[in-house]
């Protein structure tokens, strides 16, 4: 039931990949001789990068849905902006057209950011979580790698037309998914919260489940003062378990889109032509680094289920930062004539070692821990404040990347990228607990350095969040 619920997310994954590696298909046909639609480089730039900015406003719809309708109701508002995005695609005759296209699927991809490793975290058991969580990574890379397929041998109208359908099989396969047991939870539908999580994983874990039923109704007993939505936000920014998780996710995402995946997925052509020769079959090598990268992907599934997180988060980043930096080297002492000898087997080896760490870690890994860092009271506004990176940060990258191309060639602008990954390594460093094998609940605990439930009293006992007084439940 679990592969059920998590196909339904994994299958809008995949089409939100093909509207990530959309611009590698589109772009090239653009600008081929006879095309309909003329572009110039900064239309170009703000094809890719405007994606970023209806990102932005997304991340922040998706929060109000989750918290008010429910899980399954937001995976439902997420999927109707992609499918219209796609429309436009299909049927654009401007550049105009296409711009709407990419802000809709901007606005849909923003607000499934937040809500894909929720689902798939409040749906999964802690021993089997990271494993799922990765698909995200894995059904993501197949997307990208479909549309880079089917778009080098058709049209762009084609390939959108078909990446369509991903889409459409998740909101029918929805209709038939429960809603999360966490979230029925905190509405106090906790009969209901019993049937779903048992039909979810059995009765081998009921006592997680009774364990996260008593801490919702702690946070339910506990007496509130009314205050306004400002002063709020104040309290909540300074708790541990909120700000600690935010931060860390601020620096797991900022090293999510400098180690290349986004860009490789929008000008992977430019960036092979750049590094190993303007004769390179560019087209083939990107079909091959994708394939690679579903390859690993599916490695990355079994082996993050079965290695620390922290250690695969520091080997993996230490490895991206590294090849950025190899591949820099590479370029400048190719442009100084420096090189005894050329050979494409060096950037080859190199641009070949950059995605196996994107795929092994770099993207899977932000994902597995967003699903897992931030507490089931503040989940969905965490996860939102914190996917500001991820839209800030993709629109940094595919909008200055042709700029600093021409400003500090690849060489430099690698460099920069390899400064900016350790730099987000050392503040992940001091942030990032180890996760693997925890519940939700022993992870909000880590963060907020003492447990809500009584360890003592084995849960009979429940300390409120206020400090007062214990209560005790019926």
């Amino acid at each position: 039931m679990v592969c059920f619920v998590s196909g339904a997310v994994c299958c809008n994954i995949i089409g939100h990949g093909c509207l990530l590696g959309f611009p590698g298909v589109l772009l090239p046909q653009l600008h081929a001789p006879g095309s309909s639609i003329a572009v110039t480089k900064d239309v170009e730039s703000w094809i890719t990068s405007v994606l970023a900015i209806s990102m932005f406003f997304g991340n922040f719809m998706t929060p109000p849905i989750m918290a008010r309708a429910g899980r399954k109701w937001a995976h439902y508002a997420v999927t109707l902006p992609v499918l219209a995005g796609w429309l436009c695609m299909i049927l654009a005759t401007s550049f105009e057209a296409l711009l709407i296209g990419r802000v809709l699927h901007g606005i849909s991809f923003g607000m499934f950011m937040p809500l894909r490793s929720v689902l798939i975290g409040e749906y999964t058991s802690p021993k089997n979580r990271g494993g799922f969580l990765t698909t995200i990574a894995l059904a993501q890379a197949f997307g990208i790698l479909f549309v880079h397929f089917v778009g080098s041998v058709t049209s762009f109208q084609m390939a959108a037309f078909i990446s369509m359908f991903f889409s459409f099989i998740s909101l029918l396969m929805t209709i038939y998914s429960p809603e999360s047991p966490s979230w029925l939870a905190t509405q106090g539908r906790y009969d209901e919260c019993r049937k779903v999580f048992i039909w979810l994983r059995g009765h081998d874990e009921t006592p997680e489940l009774e364990k996260m039923i008593k801490a919702t109704q702690v946070k339910e007993e506990a007496p509130t003062q009314k205050q306004n939505f400002l002063k709020e936000m104040v309290e909540v920014a300074k708790k541990k378990e909120f700000y600690k998780p935010v931060l860390l996710m601020f620096a797991v995402y900022i090293m999510l889109q400098f180690a290349g995946g986004t860009l490789m997925a929008s000008y992977s052509t430019k960036v092979i032509e750049l590094l190993m020769g303007p004769d390179v079959d560019a087209h083939f090598w990107m079909v091959a680094l994708d394939t690679q990268r579903i390859f690993f992907n599916i490695i990355a599934v079994y082996v993050i289920n079965k290695v620390k997180i922290r250690t695969m988060m520091f080997a993996t980043g230490s490895l991206c930062a590294g090849c950025h930096l190899a591949m820099a080297s590479y370029v400048y002492a190719k442009i100084n004539g420096l090189l005894p000898f050329d050979s494409l087997w060096i950037p080859g080896i190199l641009i070949n070692l950059q995605i196996v760490s994107v795929a092994m870690g770099m993207v899977p890994l932000p994902s597995v821990i967003a699903g897992e860092v931030f507490p089931l009271q503040y989940r969905s506004l965490g996860g939102s404040i914190s996917l500001v990176a991820v839209a800030g940060t993709i629109f940094l990258v595919l909008k200055t990347f042709p700029g600093l191309i021409s400003l500090m060639g690849l060489h430099g602008t690698y460099t920069l990228y390899s400064g900016i990954l350790t730099a987000c390594l050392v503040v992940t460093y001091f942030l990032l607990p180890e996760t693997r094998g925890k519940t939700l609940q022993q992870i909000e605990e880590h963060f907020r350095g003492k447990p809500l439930v009584d360890p003592e009293t084995e849960g009979k006992e429940l300390t409120p969040l206020n400090g007062s007084e214990k209560k005790s439940l019926p």
